[in-house]
């Protein structure tokens, strides 16, 4: 301690360079703070402002505060919970101190990617990729980013540099295999779920995957076994509606109407606003002639989506056959 002042608040409120060294932007600001604490303070009250020298880092006693790691906690907790907005605040904030940080670098791509800034993120990507070019993960991460941004054909070339390096990462080939979907190339999809299903059998992600790639290629059999083993994997709170919703439409192809049916009302117990998933019902028991069934499904479809012309066709389609 250098100094102690003792001042009356008519005067503290007027010094802007005094409310700077305590940390507020100006005069105005310090008063506001101090009229919302101390809600009794009149022009007259006296406040003590004590002044410390300041000490070099290197010289400090006693445990050091490393500011770096105490912003990026925060920033992966933020993370952790979904503020992503937050998080990359943090991140940038954490970067300051040492911006050729490759962890923290992936992580704000990954965090700029869940707020749909792909480009940034792919420019978090490309600085970390500098500094470490072998890193599979960040490729990986590089190559869900252009195709989130709609270059699958970019996606894959970074994808086949992430498998360069470790032809047995999991992740990567999962993801290989979704960006050879979205480019049609069903069969070099189907590779990848099926290297994946040689190390992890009971991964219930790739069998839903693989089901949806054999649905394409109208090995609807197989599509059918897949979505039945994804189903029995998986724990009753984590399935997907969308699962029981591809397996009614497999179902569906090989004229197994009373099974679909059964498989849509799986998919409506865990979602059961979904309009395309009403409007299969409806298609179903059009199969099945139950065509008052059909209006009413299509009804409630147009209650949830109005804009839904193929479920107005479907229900007036009904409706002449009642």
């Amino acid at each position: 301690m250098t100094d102690v002042d003792v001042v009356e608040f008519r005067d503290l409120i007027k010094d802007d360079d005094l409310a700077r060294e305590e940390g507020f932007k100006n005069a105005r600001e310090l008063e506001d703070e101090f009229r919302r604490v101390y809600p009794n303070t009149k022009d007259e009250s006296l406040f003590q402002v004590i002044r410390f020298r300041k000490l070099p880092v290197e010289d400090w006693e006693g445990k050091k505060i490393d500011e770096k790691a105490m912003i990026t906690k925060r920033a992966d907790i933020l993370f952790d919970v979904g503020k992503f907005e937050d998080s990359v605040l943090c991140y940038s904030a954490a970067l300051k101190f040492d911006p050729e940080d490759v962890y923290l670098l992936n992580r704000k791509g990954d965090n700029l990617s869940r707020l749909g800034r792909f480009s940034e993120a792919i420019e978090c990507y490309d600085k970390a990729l500098q500094i470490d070019p072998e890193n599979e993960f960040i490729w990986n991460n590089r190559a869900i980013a252009l195709l989130n941004s709609n270059k699958p054909e970019e996606a894959l070339i970074a994808s086949d540099k992430a498998l360069s390096l470790n032809k047995k990462n999991l992740v990567v080939l999962y993801w290989r295999g979704f960006i050879l979907e979205m480019l049609s190339r069903y069969e070099e999809a189907l590779e990848c779920y099926d290297t994946i299903l040689e190390m992890d059998p009971e991964n219930p992600d790739v069998l839903n995957a693989k089901g949806n790639i054999l649905s394409e290629l109208e090995r609807t059999e197989e599509a059918v076994e897949c979505y039945d083993q994804a189903l029995k994997l998986c724990f009753e709170d984590s399935v997907d509606p969308s699962t029981w919703n591809r397996k009614g439409n497999a179902l569906m192809e090989l004229s197994r109407f009373d099974e679909a049916l059964a498989c849509y009302d799986e998919a409506l117990s865990l979602d059961p606003e979904n309009d395309i998933i009403l409007s299969n019902k409806g298609v179903a028991f059009i199969e099945l002639n139950r065509f008052e069934d059909a209006v009413e499904c299509f009804r409630k479809v147009l209650i949830i989506n109005p804009a839904n012309e193929d479920a107005r066709i479907l229900r007036n389609e009904c409706l002449e056959n009642l």
